[in-house]
């Protein structure tokens, strides 16, 4: 792989560029507007309980998060046949999280633009991508099994969770069927066309990623991964001097991020602090105390990948190519 096939340029600039802006800063401003109903007294308030010291101990947990999923994307491009120097494969990996906050992360996909000049193929990078939300949703529906006695009313949601794992594996595991569909669909056609043959193509490849030994392994580390924040979440309550048991709190923070994914909304948007807040009230904590809680874990988590992504996409977008020109598409 040499990273001189560098003649396709990042298409981050123009519209693109634009979008890219207005989908962080919409969802920045609507965090904005979350927070203020709650009160920014008491998130003051929350940040003098949790001190400097507890700040830092999240952020380095989010950061253990962020290297084990790492470790599992280069698993996935080495098994694809595509092993990236870890250096460039982390700067790409991280400038990815600027666009957490976009449907269903599916702005992630972002890296597979990067990627293409290393020499990656769409169909594979895409595999990867695909891999990753799989066995994010596993990871965080295993995890929502902590708690799942202590809040017998999330059970319709955990088995829509796991109703999409199961149809994403069951998928996958039909090799044979999915050579043939991709046979014959024509190799000339529209856009639909166009994009059902890239589709079998990126699940041909997943399905690499997939095989027993593979995926057993990369989910227990998927689930270690997740565990790191969850853990960050309930170390957060207890400085706040909330009475929230350690096995809830995983529960509350696991089926936050599926209520997240399941909803599709930007980074989880809305779904996941609703869930947060209703069961930490459930459980007993003020409204205030629970928004405040929730506003903290999701700055150290989500917010915090947002701001790593967007330095690092803003480095690399202002890199040079062999040529000397910048990293920027025909249409800006």
């Amino acid at each position: 792989m040499n990273p001189a096939a560098a003649h396709e340029r990042l298409q981050l600039s123009g519209w693109r560029y634009r979008a890219v802006l207005l989908s962080v800063v919409g969802s920045a401003l609507g965090y904005l507007g979350f927070s203020l109903w709650g009160g920014w007294h008491a998130v003051g308030a929350a940040v003098s309980e949790v001190g400097l010291v507890g700040i830092v101990i999240a952020l380095f947990m989010s950061s253990v998060n962020y290297g084990l999923r790492f470790v599992r994307w280069q698993t996935y491009l080495k098994v694809l046949g595509h092993p990236m120097p870890w250096r460039p494969s982390l700067n790409i990996y991280l400038a990815g999280f600027a666009l957490t906050t976009t449907p269903g992360k599916a702005g992630e996909a972002l890296r597979g633009v990067l990627l293409k000049r290393w020499g990656v193929p769409y169909p594979q990078s895409f595999a990867a991508f695909f891999s990753e939300r799989l066995s994010d949703l596993f990871a965080v529906v295993l995890l929502t099994l902590f708690g799942l006695s202590l809040y017998p009313e999330a059970l319709p949601m955990i088995v829509v969770g796991v109703a999409l794992v199961m149809v994403g594996l069951l998928v996958l595991s039909q090799r044979r069927l999915l050579e043939r569909l991709t046979l014959r669909v024509p190799a000339e056609g529209g856009k639909v066309i166009g994009l059902l043959r890239h589709l079998l193509q990126v699940l041909l490849h997943a399905q690499q990623c997939h095989r027993l030994r593979l995926m057993l392994g990369l989910t227990l580390l998927s689930v270690i991964a997740w565990s790191a924040e969850a853990l960050a979440f309930d170390w957060i309550l207890k400085w706040m001097g909330a009475d929230i048991p350690l096995t809830f709190a995983v529960f509350v923070y696991a089926l936050a991020m599926l209520a997240g994914a399941v909803s599709f909304m930007p980074g989880g948007l809305g779904g996941a602090e609703a869930v947060m807040v209703g069961l930490l009230v459930w459980k007993g904590m003020n409204s205030a105390d629970a928004v405040a809680a929730t506003v903290l874990i999701r700055l150290a988590t989500l917010w915090f990948a947002v701001a790593i992504g967007a330095l690092m996409l803003f480095r690399l977008n202002g890199e040079q190519t062999p040529e000397g020109q910048p990293l920027q598409s025909h249409d800006s």
